[in-house]
C-alpha cells in the first residue's frame, strides 16, 4: 500500500529540466488514475479539483532542503499527496502511510505559519483548496442522525475516528486563510459560495472539536473576504430557517449564532432592514426550540447585541417571547424570565409602556406557578432597580395586574421561599403608593365577595337540579342524574 500511495507522485527527473518549476498544476485527464486499493477509502468533493503534483519536484522532501524559488511548488506537491485519504475506523490499517500523511500535514502547517514573505500562488490556492475539500466535505453516517427525542442533551457526543488528520488539516486552512501571504481578491474564486456551503454543513458534525475548528475559520473567512458577506449571513438564515420550522434537529446551532453574534456587534448604524428581518424571522423564532437550552446564552447574547445596537427593538424582542412562552416547560420558563429581565432593564419608558400589559399579565401567571423555581425566579425582577423604577412609573397599570396573584401566592403558596419573596413584593408595592394598594385591597375582597356569592348560586342551583331529578321516575332510556356522593371513592 505504501508503494502505491508513492506511486501516485512523479519521479526526481535524473536531468535538469527549465520547466520543473512551472507551477502551473497538471489536469486531472492527462494520466490514467491509478488502481485503488479495496483497503483504502477515498473521499471526492462534489467537485473534483485536478491533479496538482508538479513534475520533477519529490513531495517527501523537506522545504528547507528545496532553494526559495522551488518552496511553492514543494508546497503544491505536498498538498497533492495529503489529498489521498484512508479509513481511520480501523487505526491499525494503513498505519506507515497515515503516519507520513500526518508528517507532510505537519510540514505544511509549519511551511505557512512561517511563510509570511512568499505571496501564495494561484495553483498554491487551488491546490489548498482541493486537499481541505477532499479531506473535509464528506457525508456524516446515518448513524450521526439518529436522536434521542426524549432529551438531546442527554446524548453523548461522538468524536470522528479521522480527528487526529482533520485537526491537522482545520489548522493548516484557518493559518492559510489568515496568513498575510494570501490576497483575498485572488483567492475569492477558490474559496468561494460552493466552498462557504460546505464548510457550513459540517457544521451538522457530532463532534464538538470539529464544530469549534469551524466555528473559528467561518468567523475569519468573514472577516477577509468582504464580496462574501452578504452570502455567508444568507446561507446561515437558511440553516436556521431549516432548523426553527423542519427539523428541529441539527448540529452547530450554538456555534452558528456564537459567529452571529460577533457579526452582529460590528453592524454600523442604522441597521439595515435585512438585519432587523433576522431579528423578528429567526432569532425570536429560534426561542420556541425543544432543544434552546442547547444554544439560549449564544441566542440571547446575539439578541442582546440587536437591542444594544438599536434600543427602539426591545419591545418587538418582548412581543416575541410572549408569542413563544412556554407554557408546559417550567425550565424554559425559567430561562425566558431571565432574558426578559435582562431586556427590560435597558428599556426606555415609551418602549416599556408599549408592552408592560401583555408582560405583566403573564409575569402574574408565572408568580402563581405552583414550579417553585418558575415564581421565584419571577419575584426576583424586583430585586433589579431599574425594573422597580420602570413599575413605579407605571404602577397604576400595574399593580392590578398583580395584586390579585400576590395575595393568591401570599395566603396559599406551598413554598417558603416563595411566600417570602411575596410578602416582599408586597411591601414594595404598598410602600409605593398605599392609597392605589388599599383601593386594589378593597377591590380584591369585592371580586373575592362576588365570586363566593357567585359559587353558593351554583351550588343552589345543582342541589334544585338534583332533587327535582331525584323525585321523577326512571322510564326506558332516561337519563340519571348522579350526585357527588354517589361517585366519591374512597382512598
Amino acid at each position: 500500500m505504501f508503494k502505491h500511495f508513492l506511486s501516485k507522485l512523479p519521479r526526481k527527473s535524473t536531468k535538469p529540466d527549465s520547466t520543473t518549476s512551472d507551477p502551473t498544476p497538471q489536469r486531472s485527464g492527462s494520466t490514467a488514475p491509478a488502481p485503488v486499493r479495496s483497503n483504502s477509502v477515498k473521499r471526492m468533493s462534489s467537485a473534483v479539483f485536478p491533479s496538482s503534483v508538479v513534475a520533477g519536484i519529490e513531495p517527501l522532501v523537506p522545504f528547507k532542503d528545496v532553494p526559495n524559488s522551488e518552496k511553492l511548488n514543494l508546497f503544491v506537491s505536498k498538498l497533492s499527496l495529503c489529498c489521498v485519504t484512508f479509513d481511520f475506523s480501523d487505526q491499525t490499517k494503513n498505519s506507515i502511510e497515515k503516519d507520513v500523511k500526518r508528517q507532510t500535514l505537519l510540514e505544511l502547517l509549519d511551511f505557512v505559519s512561517s511563510s509570511s514573505s512568499v505571496r501564495f500562488t494561484e495553483p498554491a490556492i487551488l491546490a489548498m483548496c482541493k486537499m481541505s475539500a477532499v479531506n473535509l466535505f464528506r457525508v456524516f453516517p446515518p448513524s450521526y442522525r439518529e436522536k434521542n427525542d426524549s432529551d438531546d442533551s442527554n446524548n453523548e457526543p461522538v468524536f470522528e475516528p479521522a480527528w487526529p488528520h482533520l485537526q491537522i488539516v482545520y489548522d493548516l486552512l484557518l493559518k492559510f486563510i489568515t496568513s498575510p501571504s494570501l490576497d483575498a481578491k485572488l483567492a475569492k474564486k477558490y474559496l468561494d459560495h460552493a466552498f462557504i456551503l460546505k464548510l457550513l454543513e459540517l457544521f451538522d458534525s457530532e463532534d464538538p472539536r470539529e464544530r469549534e475548528s469551524l466555528k473559528t475559520i467561518l468567523h475569519r473567512v468573514y472577516g477577509k473576504f468582504m464580496v462574501h458577506r452578504p452570502f455567508i449571513r444568507k446561507a446561515m438564515s437558511n440553516i436556521f430557517y431549516t432548523f426553527v420550522f423542519e427539523s428541529e434537529k441539527r448540529n452547530g446551532i450554538a456555534e452558528l449564532l456564537e459567529v452571529f453574534g460577533s457579526i452582529v456587534s460590528g453592524f454600523a448604524l442604522p441597521l439595515k432592514e435585512e438585519h432587523k428581518i433576522f431579528l423578528w424571522r429567526v432569532l425570536v423564532p429560534l426561542h420556541k426550540a425543544k432543544s434552546v437550552g442547547g444554544y439560549f446564552h449564544q441566542l440571547s447574547y446575539c439578541v442582546t447585541q440587536f437591542i444594544d445596537k438599536e434600543p427602539k427593538l426591545g419591545s418587538v424582542v418582548v412581543k416575541g417571547l410572549l408569542k413563544f412562552w412556554p407554557v408546559t416547560s417550567s425550565q424554559k420558563e425559567v430561562m425566558f424570565l431571565g432574558e426578559v429581565e435582562e431586556i427590560v432593564e435597558g428599556m426606555s419608558l415609551l418602549e416599556f409602556q408599549k408592552v408592560m400589559v401583555p408582560l405583566f399579565l403573564r409575569i402574574a401567571c408565572c408568580v402563581n406557578s405552583c414550579h417553585f423555581q418558575v415564581s421565584e425566579r419571577a419575584l426576583f425582577l424586583w430585586n433589579n432597580d431599574q425594573i422597580v423604577n420602570l413599575i413605579a412609573h407605571n404602577r397604576q397599570a400595574i399593580l392590578p395586574i398583580m395584586f390579585t396573584a400576590l395575595e393568591k401566592n401570599a395566603e396559599s403558596h406551598w413554598n417558603q421561599s416563595v411566600l417570602n419573596l411575596t410578602l416582599n413584593v408586597r411591601k414594595m408595592f404598598c410602600e409605593m403608593d398605599e392609597d392605589l394598594f388599599m383601593s386594589c385591597h378593597a377591590r380584591f375582597q369585592e371580586d373575592e365577595a362576588e365570586q363566593c356569592s357567585a359559587e353558593e348560586k351554583r351550588k343552589e342551583v345543582w342541589a334544585r337540579l338534583e332533587k327535582a331529578a331525584s323525585m321523577k321516575p326512571v322510564t326506558g332510556k332516561t337519563a340519571v342524574l348522579v350526585t357527588p356522593l354517589a361517585t366519591s371513592i374512597a382512598c
